[in-house]
């Protein structure tokens, strides 16, 4: 009974962690978007997605390699996520491997436990699996449009505005899918640590959660913008809110 007491307060816990972190992320990045790794990639690209329509004739083809390495990322992510799926399928299907490996789990050692773990990881990756395909879907869109000559098309200023906005927002949104399929390898990590025991689990959310606080946290701004100093901050949180939209 003790065994099962830490599979039912470790695992919430740890869970609880991450999920945690993540709300707290989200709340930087809409709040606070000069201050995030998302936040200020998605400024950049909203910069650059402007500076590549500006010229399509000498930027076009430098557009389509960028994206189009963006979209083998995903593909890749994509790949391995399904396999891994498969896998996953496999082994609850021949009921969760070696059963004598279960005598070194120190915790609920029940079938139904096990299902659970196994159903986690799968779903985890099948999720993975979806955002990365939507990511794929928005990059390919964007390759289309980033090279559509719009000053042909009307020589209005307000119109190439609004299409250089449109082209930012499907390239930013891809970015945003693949980020999100990258965070639900990163949950699989501890999902997958809790077949060997619900302490190991636990400790792996604590370290994900302290690595990628480091790894999503900036205090320096790099971004193709001159403001003054008073102003600075509020035209930050400005370019924010346009670019995470």
């Amino acid at each position: 009974m003790e065994r099962q007491l830490l599979d039912y307060t470790l695992v919430p816990l740890g869970l609880l962690m991450m999920v945690g972190y993540h709300v707290w992320l989200l709340y930087r990045i809409l709040k606070h978007p000069a201050k995030t790794i998302i936040g200020v990639n998605a400024i950049n690209r909203r910069y650059w997605v402007k500076a590549m329509m500006e010229d399509t004739s000498k930027n076009g083809v430098l557009a389509v390699q960028t994206l189009r390495n963006n979209i083998m990322a995903s593909t890749l992510l994509a790949s391995t996520a399904i396999m891994l799926s498969s896998l996953i399928a496999v082994l609850m299907t021949s009921g969760g491997g070696d059963q004598s490996a279960r005598l070194f789990v120190f915790g609920d050692r029940s079938e139904l436990i096990f299902s659970i773990k196994f159903f986690s990881i799968l779903l985890c990756f099948l999720v993975a699996f979806l955002l990365n395909l939507q990511s794929i879907r928005y990059y390919s869109h964007a390759s289309i449009l980033i090279n559509v000559p719009f000053k042909k098309i009307s020589s209005h200023h307000h119109h190439h505005h609004l299409s250089s906005e449109y082209v930012a927002r499907s390239v930013n949104r891809g970015s945003y899918f693949w980020s999100l399929g990258l965070r639900a390898f990163y949950f699989s990590f501890p999902l997958f640590l809790w077949t060997f025991g619900p302490i190991p689990m636990f400790s792996c959310c604590f370290l994900m959660v302290f690595m990628l606080y480091f790894l999503d946290v900036t205090f320096e701004f790099g971004c193709p913008i001159d403001t003054s100093d008073d102003d600075e901050d509020k035209n930050l949180q400005e370019l924010g809110e346009r670019s995470l939209v």
